[in-house]
């Protein structure tokens, strides 16, 4: 090869290469769905998708479970991942099953602390923190910094008796049916000033939650346990954005945002994303949720993308 053309020729190997790299970098479309949890906004499976407030804490990660892949939407804070297990849209709140939880029928010390951060938008709901194997009298404990409040509320001791009653409290080092002053119903339903369940402060070695007693107060192998969350919508949620959100779903589409200045767009199942709704297709003000100035769906940018490889390469080979 002539020197001459060595330059030409590198430009072209870059040139492949940028291609291939940009094609392989093509963002995946907005899920409407994550296992078998239904997403709306402002929930969704990656950048672009939902509300940009949610989308630090929330992702829809494949997990392996009973020796088979699914797909498994995670809350993650600066103390742990934790699934989701349930959403109500209609009242704001969903459901996490944090791994070192207990439960009746399965009790273990808990290696971490739950917590959330301060910053998500995400809040304590309505669920009631029980505190296990603590050092005795959990009368006695109170919060760091709280001017020796207690923390155990000893009207709810019947929750404590009830939970002993499980015979996997030997997982936590207890007898069967251990003396209920080492369990506590912990009565301020907030976390500290971290955003925190400080377990290790209130020298309990695990917790559980529970969401609700249903009809069977007395049997803790019924009860739902969980930890219920409260949120709020993010910087998108403005009475018009949720009217344009309204109006994407119903059109069949995905609300989402420009990773690029995180106006509100609607991810569209055809290719095109539009900043109204899936019936508006060809409005001038359509854009890819990605922030690309191009309007074209993916088919058509992969057939283009084809195009431009072909032309390229039939004259790089002109050059050898």
């Amino acid at each position: 090869m002539e020197q001459k053309t060595l330059l030409p020729a590198l430009s072209c190997i870059i040139f492949f290469n940028l291609l291939c790299f940009a094609m392989a970098q093509e963002p995946p479309a907005c899920q409407t769905t994550c296992g078998s949890l239904k997403l709306k906004y402002p929930f969704g499976t990656g950048a672009g998708c939902g509300s940009p407030t949610f989308q630090p804490y929330i992702a829809c990660e494949i997990i392996n479970k009973d020796q088979k892949q699914q797909q498994q939407l995670l809350l993650t804070t600066h103390t742990d991942s934790y699934p989701i297990t349930s959403i109500s849209y209609s009242t704001q709140t969903l459901t996490l099953t944090p791994p070192s939880m207990s439960s009746c029928s399965s009790m273990q010390p808990s290696p971490s602390n739950f917590g959330l951060d301060w910053a998500s938008p995400f809040q304590l709901g309505r669920s009631t923190f029980i505190l296990l194997s603590c050092q005795p009298p959990t009368s006695s404990l109170t919060l760091r910094g709280s001017s020796g409040i207690p923390v155990c509320d000893p009207s709810y001791s019947n929750l404590c008796a009830s939970i002993y009653t499980c015979p996997s409290v030997v997982g936590l080092g207890l007898p069967l049916f251990p003396p209920t002053n080492t369990c506590c119903v912990y009565s301020p339903g907030n976390l500290d000033s971290k955003g925190e369940l400080d377990l290790c402060g209130l020298k309990c070695a695990g917790y559980t939650s529970v969401v609700s007693l249903g009809d069977y107060p007395t049997d803790p192998a019924r009860w739902e346990y969980g930890v219920t969350l409260k949120y709020s919508h993010g910087d998108l949620d403005s009475g018009i954005v949720d009217t344009k959100c309204n109006s994407c779903e119903m059109s069949d589409g995905v609300c989402g945002y420009r990773v690029d200045d995180l106006s509100f767009l609607c991810v569209c199942k055809n290719g095109y994303n539009t900043s109204s709704d899936c019936n508006n297709n060809f409005s001038p003000d359509q854009d890819l949720f990605w922030g690309s100035a191009s309007n074209l769906p993916p088919a058509w940018k992969m057939w283009f993308a084809l195009v431009v490889f072909w032309e390229i390469s039939y004259s790089c080979f002109d050059l050898f």
